[in-house]
């Protein structure tokens, strides 16, 4: 039975639709739903995610918490595997993920049917650990805090076995009596067996205790049984003597292979912290202290300490602590840390800023609108962090590879052990068992378990250090695929906002047409009087003001009478346009907004107004239709205003005149012809589109509710920054595609040759200590390709190579 809450319901019936719809789930029991404490009982044996996707069907939703943990203990994909099946199969939680390489579990749970006790006991209960960062920490920061610390504990383990091994390897050259040289060998690898390989074989007894193995299993399967072998050898030669089988010892093969293991394993640490580079550069980007002012005084506290509503002070050259409301003071903000945009921004009173940013001129005094883990950092680390936990699907299989790998090899081990035995040369034994070793030490789940989340963790770091937040693989896999790109116009290959583009006729008539339209609110006047003030112009204060809706304005201006309007209006009071009449038709074909002015009864020239293009917007479309993908441009204007746009940037497919509510069916009918779809926007009527497309790239500068609906988000509001979500996520998946098919190879490949297949034609085989000496270097091989990813760069904007 498991009871959880919904939310939602208002009423009776709403209860009753519930009921029904948990009802029709397959291997629900009885349901109750509850509309006084908005929950619902259910038995029977169906899985809690289909309970809730039958709620969200209906229009409900089940409230859940996810949750970001630090796990410990892993040690390779098959550890990983099985500590998400046992959070996954707790009852309570919606979802789980367990990123290897991040040493993260990202939970979905519903706080009233599980706790945080049970999720820590259930993952101690298949012997791993989990913890909850406190308020003030980031899970990352204790993943490598743990990190830290098993890497000094192996670099201090692995110099004392490297030691260890290299005076026993001494010991079997320059000592010439048997019996002394094996016990001198027993004395220097007992060491090196039990205390250095400790951790192997603690790992291994853990995995046991709970009726699992893993990659520890077969380093202490494989070196126990060389060392073990060796011990009889030497307490008991002659119950090989008798049966005249070779009595010799293999302590040097055991301890090698730890010393050899380990050498694999600090360097693959020591590579893994290079991995969280960008994200970790994120996270320092805020100052660890900010100045405010309390009670009248200057004050430098913790930044933890910053509450909303606080006064604080920045200095040129200091960075901005938490984001913010300018109160006083202009500056020019560098945001390249967290847009990639090169060029400050000039900020001023009225204006947000945004923590991490660092101000380069002027002192501002700004008031805190988000701290702590509401800011907009603090928000893109967040989202950074849960796409590095979402795997893409084609990490499936190794998942499901990995879950096997482990029983799998020993029992090609064991099949190994038998056949050299029974039918191999003499010493038979011997082979036997050096086989037997060799299979267990060359398997390597680790780089199956490696070669997705590694290139996963560096490629979502490179595109938060691009201004690209990717919300999980499966969003970086998809962008790989896309043929197709739809742009809305508005806000995305547009800045948003009218401006004025053109004016024909003289500039002192202009002065006056723009001092006519300060008092108006319309977006268009403010466009016209702003782009009188870009030239320079000083504006005078109209009297007499008078706005008539859709037609224009009429006011006097130092004496004289100006009109600023559409030209029936000005045809209407019996104003010829004139000589401006071919000048206006001519702006009106290019899809802009034309008016005319008139100052004391005659026209003095014709103004143009329209949406401007982004500076970025046409290199955008050019570079995407060199990567082979179709652009079109979605838009609810009229189309001969949408085809003259298309015309500055080159779009050749244009959708014009479409409702908000018809984007998403756009969409749909692009899918259906057979394209792999991604939708770019920026407001709210484009969500349902950003949703339905394979996959939805919003716009940073656009709503919250597009951000949310969508699988990418791009800081800068750049649309060059779609050009670089693709071509990251192409070279991401070719990083991904590497590393998986030499994950595959080398354990395909070796593992034959360990078991000695070749033997029989090429005489053939592999020493257990070349097999650690491979298995080491695996997972080195496979984090070390995935760092390659760091090297990724962005193709410059402004149009040079």
């Amino acid at each position: 039975m498991v009871t959880f809450p919904v939310g939602g319901m208002s009423c009776a019936s709403c209860a009753g639709r519930v009921e029904r719809a948990l009802s029709a789930v397959g291997g629900v029991g009885k349901v109750a739903v509850n509309l006084a404490t908005a929950q619902a009982t259910v038995t029977g044996d169906a899985r809690l995610e289909a309970l809730f996707a039958a709620v969200r069907g209906i229009g409900f939703h089940v409230p859940v918490v996810s949750e970001t943990f630090v796990i410990g203990g892993l040690s390779c994909a098959s550890c990983a595997v099985k500590a998400e099946k046992a959070l996954s199969g707790l009852a309570g939680v919606s979802r789980a993920r367990v990123n290897l390489a991040a040493r993260e579990a990202l939970v979905e749970y519903v706080p009233d049917v599980v706790t945080l006790d049970q999720l820590e006991r259930t993952v101690a209960g298949v012997g791993f650990t989990l913890t909850r960062p406190r308020e003030d920490e980031q899970p990352l920061d204790l993943a490598e805090e743990e990190r830290l610390r098993e890497y000094a504990a192996l670099r201090w383990r692995l110099v004392l076995g490297a030691v260890l091994v290299v005076a026993d390897m001494l010991v079997m050259h320059l000592v010439h009596d048997v019996s002394w040289n094996r016990w001198l060998q027993f004395l220097l690898i007992t060491p090196v067996q039990l205390w250095i390989g400790w951790p192997f074989h603690r790992g291994a007894w853990m995995a046991a205790r709970h009726g699992g193995a893993n990659m520890h299993t077969l380093v202490t399967v494989g070196t126990f049984s060389a060392y073990l072998f060796s011990l009889l050898v030497l307490l008991a030669p002659g119950l090989f003597d008798a049966r005249g089988m070779a009595a010799e010892v293999y302590f040097e093969t055991a301890g090698t292979i730890i010393v050899l293991i380990l050498l694999g394993r600090f360097l693959e640490i020591r590579a893994k912290g290079k991995t969280s580079r960008a994200i970790r550069a994120l996270m320092g980007l805020a100052p660890p202290t900010a100045r405010v002012v309390r009670d009248g005084q200057e004050q430098e506290i913790p930044l933890r300490e910053m509450r909303v509503g606080e006064t604080f002070l920045v200095r040129p050259g200091e960075k901005i602590p938490v984001d913010g409301v300018i109160v006083r003071g202009r500056g020019a903000i560098d945001e390249s840390m967290l847009t990639g945009e090169p060029m400050p921004v000039e900020r001023a009173p009225g204006e947000e800023v945004t923590g991490g940013t660092l101000n380069q001129t002027g002192a501002l005094v700004c008031r805190a609108v988000k701290v702590g883990r509401d800011t907009a950092l603090a928000r893109i680390v967040e989202m950074v962090r849960r796409a590095q936990g979402v795997k893409p699907p084609i990490a499936r299989l190794a998942d499901e590879i990995a879950a096997v790998f482990v029983p799998a090899v020993m029992g090609i081990a064991t099949v190994t052990f038998v056949v050299w035995y029974a039918f191999g040369p003499q010493p038979s034994l011997t082979y036997a068992l050096l086989n037997f070793v060799s299979v267990l030490i060359i398997a390597c789940p680790c780089a199956l378990g490696l070669a997705t989340p590694t290139s996963i963790l560096v490629g979502t770091g490179q595109g938060a250090r691009h201004g690209i937040l990717i919300r999980g693989g499966d969003a970086l896999e998809t962008a790989h695929k896309i043929d197709l790109v739809v742009f809305d116009k508005t806000g995305t290959l547009t800045v948003g906002k009218p401006v004025l583009t053109d004016w024909v006729g003289d500039e002192s008539a202009l002065r006056w047409i723009a001092t006519a339209e300060r008092h108006s609110e319309h977006p268009v006047a403010q466009a016209i009087v702003n782009g009188a003030r870009e030239r320079g112009m000083i504006l005078g204060e109209p009297s007499g003001f008078t706005a008539l809706p859709g037609q224009g304005v009429r006011a006097t201006v130092e004496g004289r009478e100006v009109l600023v309007g559409t030209e029936p209006w000005i045809r209407s009071l019996g104003i010829d346009p004139g000589a401006c009449l071919e000048s206006l038709e001519a702006l009106r074909r290019q899809g802009k907004t034309a008016m005319l002015g008139v100052v004391d009864g005659t026209v003095a020239g014709v103004l143009a107004v329209a949406d401007r293009v982004k500076p970025h917007s046409a290199l955008a479309v050019s570079r995407l239709r060199e990567m082979g993908v179709e652009v079109v441009m979605l838009t609810g204007d009229n189309r001969t205003a949408a085809l003259a746009m298309a015309g500055q940037l080159a779009i050749r497919e244009v959708v014009a005149e479409v409702l908000p509510g018809e984007k998403a069916e756009v969409i749909r009918r692009l899918q259906e012809s057979g394209k792999r779809v991604a939708m770019v926007g920026d407001g709210i009527n484009d969500a349902p589109a950003l949703a339905r497309a394979d996959v939805g790239i919003a716009i940073g500068t656009g709503t919250d509710v597009a951000m949310e609906a969508a699988d990418i988000t791009l800081v800068s509001g750049d649309p060059h920054g779609v050009v670089t979500a693709i071509r990251l996520s192409r070279a991401t998946m070719r990083n991904i595609r590497q590393n998986l098919f030499w994950a595959f190879a080398y354990n395909v490949l070796l593992i034959p040759l360990a078991a000695g297949v070749w033997f029989p034609w090429f005489g053939i085989l592999l020493s257990p200590i070349f097999a650690a000496l491979a298995m080491s270097l695996s997972s080195v091989t496979v984090v070390t390709n995935a760092l390659r990813l760091g090297g990724f760069r962005s193709l410059d904007p402004t149009g040079m190579p």
